[in-house]
Order: C-alpha cells, then structure tokens, then sequence
C-alpha cells in the first residue's frame, strides 16, 4: 500500500508514438486536505475509490489504496465531491521494465502533461525518455487535488 513515483512534465507529443493503450478518466475529491485525499474515478467503463496519505519529505512516497467499485456508484459519488473535477486521457508508454502513465489534461487543466512512472524503491534506476521534461515529484501543484482547486490554465 506505499506508492513510489516519480512526475515529470512532458516536453513533446512523441511519446504518442509509443502509447500501447489510453483511457479517460474524470475524477472528483471526497476530501483532498493536504494530509489524505479521498478519490472518485470513472476510468473508461471502471469506478474506483481511491484514499492517499500525505507523501514523504521527498513527495517520492505516500500510503495508497484503492479499490474498485462499480461504475454507478461512482458516478453517484461524483455527484457528491467537493467543488471541480479532473478531466484527462490518461496514455501508457512502456519503457525498459517500466510503464510510463503520462496524462494529458483538458478542461481548465488544458495544455498540461504530466508523466509518472511508479517504482519499487526511491533509488530505483529508470530509463528517462527525450519526451520527459522537467521533474515536479512532490510539488504540490501538480497533484490532481491541487488542480482541481487551482487548475493549470489559472496560473
């Protein structure tokens, strides 16, 4: 239940060319205080409740869990978030043994791309793409929970 990723900005569409599946996905927040956030996600045909702990110093590592539920239930949840969503198209791009999950936002996130790679241990060696930008891991602007209160096309 301890989730270990790194987010980096994307700097080019390239990775489009690597993409083996996309999905959107629109999210809303139960909760979304800094210290642990309740998440609702439609994802394609899927619903799924999401609860994540405060990350570490680093903002490499935090508590996750997260559960499926059925797609009804969670689009009555949406209807029960706080205030703002999260719309994107959420691409995977493999990459040596890992999975780049990079997520093109629309709405008032729109002209953001984010990637993030999950890993098995903070110092774990990855492969880092030409497409992959500047690192934001632990920046909490980036977090779709601060987006959804201050979106992208705000600041």
């Amino acid at each position: 239940m301890l989730e270990i990723e790194r987010k980096f900005l994307v700097k080019s569409l390239d990775f489009k060319k690597k993409v083996i599946s996309q999905t959107r996905i629109v999210q809303a927040y139960l909760n979304s205080h800094p210290e642990r956030s309740v998440r609702v996600r439609v994802k394609g045909d899927k619903g799924v409740l999401t609860v994540k702990g405060k990350g570490n110093s680093t903002g490499v590592s935090r508590f996750e869990w997260e559960k499926k539920i059925p797609l009804k239930e969670a689009e009555n949840l949406l209807l029960l978030c706080e205030k703002g969503s999260i719309d994107k198209i959420r691409y995977e791009v493999p990459l040596g043994k890992h999975i780049y999950e990079i997520d093109e936002f629309f709405g008032n996130n729109r002209g953001l791309i984010i990637a993030e790679i999950e890993l098995s241990s903070e110092n774990e060696i990855f492969e880092k793409p030409s497409w992959l930008g500047e690192e934001v891991t632990g920046q909490n602007k980036y977090y779709n929970s601060s987006l959804v209160k201050l979106p992208f096309g705000e600041w």
